[in-house]
């Protein structure tokens, strides 16, 4: 499997990304992924990589693996917006669903104060946009989407609470409303397609049109939400797709909207393309893949990450406390491994359009580390067979890693989204 260290150059430091820079060249939307949600390393070339397409490439909106809720209050405090933190890292610290660290680290706070930065000097039209697009917060975001139409269109607060009423005997549990779907299958489905409708309608006013659309949004992803909870029953294929839809179809408004450019932050097994790996046959699609298909392979440049050997934080069970983890060194035979053997130290790999060396035509297992995490697992599972020439357009690779700074304990009180197939 020769030939892995010819395609891989050296990642020191921001300029060793340009290789990556003139391969995204003219393309609106640039997918970051990681190949956990709790290492330093790839979160910091991530922020590295999304300063520059901000700072040369005019990039305007940075759309990530979160609720629409929480970073909506983020995006107020890094635009500079009435009622925004002064700091980033209070809004960061507010999140309160499990896993917080994901957004809550010391990381994301040092990117988002780097961008308030920028923004400041900026006019309100031309600053960066934060953005969730993630489909998790049904009941936040009808509490948000009642309280906007109370203040703004109070004619048409009653006849939302009306049609929402019907999540009130599921007490805010989504677990609870995906069970009971098995007795009463697409309970409020209606009802909630029927109240998207009707304020995506076009309606006079001189509200502001983000708030409009913050509003339109908090709609959308009760739609959303309502239908992941559902699908729930259907199987885990089921309700990954529904979720990967959604933030597909939300980054399609956010776009339409704000006319930027996008930077998207997301795990790989959501930015690198499902059709290059064991998803397909599985019956899962995913954001890679459908922004390719949407937006054509020349608009859309997917970037992965894959690392050797280190530390993350994660939970050893779906909602269990946050640790540090000790990350093994990879599997044998993995393309971790090969970059490992092949090249031994932190590089870039940009894959080339048409003819590809072997080792990028491969499939090999890719190790995916989630919020999820079992290092005694490393023997049969946490791998993810892959075509890295097909599922990525470039590669970054660490030799060694470290877990994020989480800026606080996970809390007692905090919710629990139920599990479906998450990472």
């Amino acid at each position: 499997m020769s030939g892995s260290g010819e395609r891989a150059r050296p990642l020191r430091d921001d300029a060793d990304l340009d290789p990556l820079l003139e391969r995204i060249g003219d393309a609106r939307l640039v997918a970051i992924g990681e190949a956990s949600h709790g290492t330093h390393e790839y979160y910091a070339w991530r922020a590295a990589l999304t300063r520059r397409l901000v700072e040369e490439r005019g990039f305007g909106l940075v759309a990530v693996e979160g609720d629409w809720p929480d970073c909506a209050r983020v995006d107020r405090s890094v635009r500079l917006r009435p009622g925004g933190a002064e700091d980033p890292r209070s809004a960061l610290d507010a999140i309160a669903r499990w896993p917080t660290w994901m957004w809550a680290n010391d990381d994301v706070v040092d990117s988002l104060r780097r961008l308030r930065r920028w923004n400041a000097g900026r006019p309100d039209a031309d600053r960066v946009r934060f953005a969730g697009l993630d489909v998790y917060s049904l009941w936040d975001s009808m509490h948000e989407l009642l309280a906007w139409l109370e203040e703004h269109e109070p004619d048409s607060a009653g006849a939302a609470r009306q049609a929402l009423r019907c999540f009130e005997p599921f007490g805010e549990d989504g677990a609870e409303y995906a069970f009971a779907q098995r007795f009463a299958p697409a309970a409020c489905e209606e009802t909630v397609v029927d109240l998207l409708r009707r304020l995506c309608e076009e309606r006079g006013g001189d509200d502001d049109p983000d708030d409009r659309f913050a509003a339109q949004q908090n709609a959308a992803v009760v739609v959303g939400a309502e239908r992941y909870y559902r699908a729930m029953v259907e199987g885990s294929a089921a309700s990954w797709n529904v979720r990967d839809v959604h933030m597909a179809d939300t980054l399609d408004r956010l776009v339409a909207h704000s006319g930027a450019k996008a930077v998207v932050w997301a795990h790989n097994t959501h930015v690198g393309d499902a059709r290059a790996t064991d998803m397909a046959g599985a019956g899962m699609t995913n954001l890679g893949q459908l922004l390719r298909e949407r937006h054509g392979t020349d608009d859309v440049v997917l970037v992965g990450f894959a690392g050797h050997r280190g530390g993350v934080i994660a939970g050893r069970e779906w909602g269990a406390q946050m640790e540090r983890m000790t990350v093994p060194p990879a599997r044998e035979g993995s393309l971790e491994d090969l970059l490992h053997r092949e090249v031994g130290h932190d590089a870039l790999v940009v894959v080339p359009r048409g003819t590809r060396p072997g080792w990028l035509d491969t499939r090999l297992g890719h190790r995916a580390i989630g919020v999820v995490y079992r290092p005694e697992r490393e023997r049969w599972g946490n791998y993810v067979p892959t075509v890295v020439g097909e599922r990525y357009d470039a590669l970054l690779y660490l030799e060694e890693t470290t877990p994020l700074r989480p800026l606080h304990l996970e809390r007692p009180d905090e919710h629990v989204p139920p599990m479906a197939h998450a990472v």
